[in-house]
């Protein structure tokens, strides 16, 4: 579970859940701007038992576009929550537990291998810049997280890779957050930096040779880094429910700014919602 302290001690976009007396990692639909979704919470350690372990819930959220002229998305999403020793199932993301490693004191590392629906993209008439443009669609990503618990701080990375060959790109994240408790409440910021590849960048950024127009010239992504900062906020109402509130901003990175289709260098988000753990 994740480490506690007193708020006096309070010195951690989008992604996320832990705080609520569970920690399972997923990801809101509309935690990030560069369509690989925020992690919500990285994964606690292996449960000592074989119980399993389940929840409903709800989520909403809002976040902004860094399209031209674009408005903001908001979105719903059904929260289903399974755990086991072995397996993480959380929104719109899963991992398959690997054994962790036991450091001393209340030091760990945990792996997985995780997989994930990305509900990224756009479509030619969610702004003026993209008509003309074909849609971009969200992938499934599968690949590999592993998250080193210490007394300062859980330092997490994770790599993905488009399994359905939309993009066919790949990103890797490097975060850091921390928990603090006061009461029924968690607070945890975070801060992450997030490299995409030049093919993910090409494909939700660039702009093919058939789509160039006046205004809109030929534009050939290359790899960059975002980073963002972020909040969770986490309520336990009781024993089995729970309410979080999490915002978070995202500073682009070059290549992505560069892009003929996006006017923003920076973009916000924000999400609340509920669970029932039975």
């Amino acid at each position: 579970m994740p480490r506690a302290s007193s708020l006096s001690s309070f010195s951690r976009c989008l992604p996320v859940l832990a705080g609520l007396s569970l920690t399972p990692w997923a990801v809101p639909a509309w935690a990030q701007d560069t369509a690989l979704e925020q992690p919500l919470a990285e994964p606690s350690a292996a449960p000592s038992d074989d119980r399993a372990r389940w929840g409903l819930g709800l989520a909403a959220g809002v976040r902004q576009q860094p399209y031209t002229d674009a408005g903001n998305k908001s979105q719903g999403l059904p929260l289903v929550y399974f755990e086991n020793r072995h397996v993480r199932v959380f929104g719109t993301g899963a991992e398959l537990k690997l054994p962790a490693l036991e450091l001393g004191g209340r030091s760990s590392l945990s792996f997985g291998l995780r997989a994930r629906y990305g509900l990224g993209g756009y479509k030619p008439d969610d702004a003026p810049v993209l008509s003309g443009m074909e849609e971009r669609k969200g992938s499934i990503w599968l690949g590999a997280g592993l998250v080193w618990r210490n007394e300062l701080a859980d330092v997490s990375l994770e790599w993905l890779g488009d399994a359905s060959g939309k993009s066919k790109g790949q990103h890797l994240r490097l975060g850091v957050q921390r928990d603090f408790r006061a009461g029924r409440f968690t607070f945890t910021p975070r801060l992450e930096a997030v490299w995409v590849d030049d093919k993910y960048v090409d494909y939700y950024y660039g702009v093919r040779a058939q789509e160039v127009r006046i205004g809109r010239p030929l534009y050939l992504g290359r790899s960059s880094v975002n980073t963002e900062i972020g909040l969770r906020v986490g309520y336990a109402i009781d024993r089995h429910q729970s309410v979080f509130l999490d915002i978070g901003s995202t500073q682009l990175g070059k290549q992505i700014k560069n892009s003929p289709l996006v006017n923003r260098s920076g973009l916000g988000s924000a999400s609340v919602g509920y669970l029932y753990r039975f």
